[in-house]
C-alpha cells in the first residue's frame, strides 16, 4: 500500500507560479514511477507529466511543456511539480499517482491502476 499526500495548490494570477508535492513515506518510493494528473470541471482526468524511478526520463502533456517541471527527490520520498506561467487552463484539482510502470506507459493510467492521492486545488485567475 502506498500513500500519496499532496500539497501546494491555491489561487494563483495568471503568469504567476506554484509547487506541488507529493510527499510518499516508505521505502518502496524509489521503485515506482511517477506522475501528477489533473482534472478540471466537466473533463476527464488527463495526464501533465511523469517520471520514471531514478528520475532520467520525464514525459509531459504538450500544454504545458516549457512551463511545468516535474522532480522527484528519493531521498525525501517526494515528487515536485513545479509550474510557471500559469494560465486560467491550468486551473483543475491536480493528482498525484505511482505506479510500478515506465514513465511513458504511465500516460495512460487509469483510477484504477496503481495508487492515488486525494487531489490539491490549483486555480489559475485571470
Amino acid at each position: 500500500q502506498v500513500q500519496l499526500v499532496e500539497s501546494g495548490g491555491g489561487l494563483v494570477q495568471a503568469g504567476g507560479s506554484l509547487r506541488l508535492s507529493c510527499a510518499a513515506p516508505g521505502r518502496t518510493f524509489k521503485h515506482y514511477a511517477m506522475g501528477w494528473f489533473r482534472q478540471a470541471p466537466g473533463k476527464e482526468r488527463e495526464v501533465v507529466a511523469t517520471i520514471s524511478e531514478s528520475g532520467s526520463v520525464r514525459v509531459y502533456r504538450d500544454s504545458v511543456k516549457g512551463r511545468f517541471t516535474i522532480s522527484r527527490d528519493n531521498a525525501k520520498n517526494t515528487v515536485y511539480l513545479q509550474m510557471n506561467s500559469l494560465k486560467p487552463e491550468d486551473t483543475a484539482v491536480y493528482y498525484c499517482a505511482a505506479d510500478v510502470t515506465t514513465a511513458q506507459a504511465m500516460r495512460v493510467m487509469t483510477s484504477r491502476d496503481g495508487y492515488w492521492g486525494q487531489g490539491t486545488q490549483v486555480t489559475v485567475s485571470s
